[in-house]
């Protein structure tokens, strides 16, 4: 009879186990589940978020996110800046070293930085004047627009430098406020040089083919299914690291990420709309802010979409309240502009949504009349529209769908659904021009408007729709060369209005996001700017 019972307890402490999620009860192992895929580890090339989390987690920067959220010094001891606040001196620790030994070095640095203009990197323009303002980047980066190679004396003029082993010199064109922020963005990270050089065109496309200095080292990567990582012992913080392992399973549908959780095989899950009210009850049920925007991108190629009222209609017609609030049903909240809230502080202590204006609402209407008269002006009874959205990106498909449904209740518009994956949405067809509006997201790298503001600019490579508008050129430009933060602040202000005006982009709404969670884990570090999250202080 006892060794019964012992087996029923044993039973019943199995099936509590797996309701609460955890990593089959190894306390060792931290399982993150993520739906979406890692597209490399190469800082001059990767710009999800995804691959983010992934490149953090086997690499540190100058600096990097402390247990609760803040920037700290990562392989930089210490920093200083001059009076002037044009340069910026970085120490690096003794104590830095690669996973294969090597010490961390300023010419890391130094090269990578170098390489992402060389390889024309997704990320160059965040070194550029109106982020982080580099001496010699923004040139580059003119010269890269107009096809132009990149030369050793561009790189030479370049504003980083290597005045020892350990000290690396940055010079900027202007005082930038957040450079410390921008040091722990994944573009800046540093690499190995000899490493990087021996693996040429499949650098960070395997884990055979990542060499980091970070918490964890990369083990095994099978794209589109699982990523794994060991804990670093050469790392400089290591005893911060309470997991021995790590293991991120990729491009995870909601539903099986959930079924996982519940089995105890995963600790993090995240859920969509669909699931909520199943679980909205449960201990394990948290809601996230992950800091995206998602917006509709518009195509000023297409004549019928480079009429205002045309693009009036559009906005005017969308019920963002109720999508967030009974569609997505995550903890997004409807975007009054192309600024998030919570994003950015001004001077006076105020968010930015706060002093901005709202250029959102909801008018069937008005969205009617606005586009009567937009089809007035281009001599039509009615446009298709074609909305490309990726499949492979919860809740895109959701907010497509819900942006169709919106559409097709107004006379004189058609809409064909374009259905694809995330890689080709953006690389293939908005890269290309190939839509008409693409429902989207953007997530900020740093804490200023600017992250959002500068994608307007007529020459920034994300401005896929080909938005022009010369005065806010000018404006941003003054942004980026502004001292003053007050009139620095106006200008940010005065910039996105310009931009709303003109929905150059069509705000929707701000993402929150619905997940499971173990709660015997503490330590997980997400934020909603810059690289997602951090497992380096994961205990469980």
């Amino acid at each position: 009879m006892k060794k019964l019972l012992s087996m029923v307890l044993c039973a019943m402490m199995a099936l509590t186990l797996a309701g609460c999620g955890g990593s089959g009860g190894d306390s060792s192992t931290y399982t993150f589940s993520s739906e979406l895929d890692i597209k490399n580890l190469d800082s001059s090339d990767a710009d999800d978020g995804c691959s983010f989390t992934a490149m953090h987690a086997v690499i540190d920067g100058l600096m990097k996110t402390d247990k609760k959220g803040n920037i700290v010094n990562g392989v930089a001891s210490s920093s200083e800046v001059s009076d002037d606040g044009l340069t910026h001196t970085y120490k690096i620790r003794k104590d830095a070293k690669w996973a294969n030994g090597d010490p961390v070095t300023a010419n890391d640095f130094v090269y990578a930085w170098h390489r992402i203009f060389q390889k024309k990197g997704q990320y160059y323009y965040m070194f550029c004047d109106g982020i982080a303002s580099i001496v010699g980047a923004q040139e580059m980066s003119d010269k890269i627009d107009n096809e132009e190679d990149i030369t050793d004396a561009d790189l030479d003029a370049m504003g980083v430098k290597a005045v020892d082993d350990k000290t690396l010199e940055v010079t900027t064109t202007t005082r930038v406020s957040f450079f410390d922020e921008l040091m722990s963005f994944p573009c800046f990270y540093p690499i190995n040089e000899k490493f990087c050089e021996k693996q040429g065109d499949k650098y960070g496309k395997s884990a055979k083919t990542i060499l980091g200095n970070g918490a964890f080292t990369m083990t095994n990567w099978e794209p589109g299914s699982v990523a794994e990582f060991e804990k670093n012992d050469k790392y400089y913080d290591a005893k911060t690291v309470k997991i021995d392992k790590l293991v991120m399973k990729l491009v995870q549908d909601p539903k099986v990420a959930a079924q996982a959780f519940e089995a105890g095989e995963t600790d993090f899950a995240p859920i969509n709309s669909d699931l909520v009210d199943k679980y909205k009850k449960d201990d394990s049920f948290k809601q996230i802010n992950e800091g995206y925007l998602f917006y509709i991108s518009v195509n000023f190629q297409n004549s019928d979409l480079a009429n205002l009222n045309v693009r009036k209609a559009i906005s005017l017609a969308i019920n963002r309240k109720d999508l967030c609030e009974n569609v997505l049903k995550d903890g997004s909240q409807a975007a009054s502009g192309f600024v998030p809230s919570g994003l950015s502080i001004s001077p006076e202590g105020k968010d930015f949504r706060d002093e901005a204006d709202t250029y959102t609402s909801y008018d069937k209407k008005a969205a009617q009349a606005a586009l009567d008269e937009g089809l007035k002006e281009l001599g039509k009874s009615e446009i298709t529209l074609r909305v490309t959205y990726g499949t492979d990106e919860s809740p895109m498909d959701v907010f497509a769908t819900y942006l169709q449904n919106a559409l097709s209740k107004l006379d004189g518009i058609k809409v064909e659904m374009v259905a694809t994956t995330k890689q080709d949405r953006i690389y293939n067809k908005q890269k290309n021009g190939d839509f008409d509006l693409a429902t989207t997201r953007w997530g900020p790298d740093y804490g200023d408007p600017t992250t959002y503001l500068t994608m307007g600019i007529s020459t920034n490579g994300n401005n896929y729709g080909k938005y022009t508008n010369s005065e806010l050129d000018a404006l941003m430009d003054k942004v980026a060369n502004e001292s003053d933060v007050n009139t620095r602040w106006q200008e940010m202000i005065d910039a996105e209005k310009i931009m709303m005006d003109d929905l150059c982009y069509i705000p929707v709404f701000e993402k929150g996001t619905a997940t499971l969670q173990n709660k015997d884990v503490k330590g997980l570090v997400i934020r909603p700017v810059g690289v997602p999250y951090t497992f380096q202080y994961v205990s469980k």
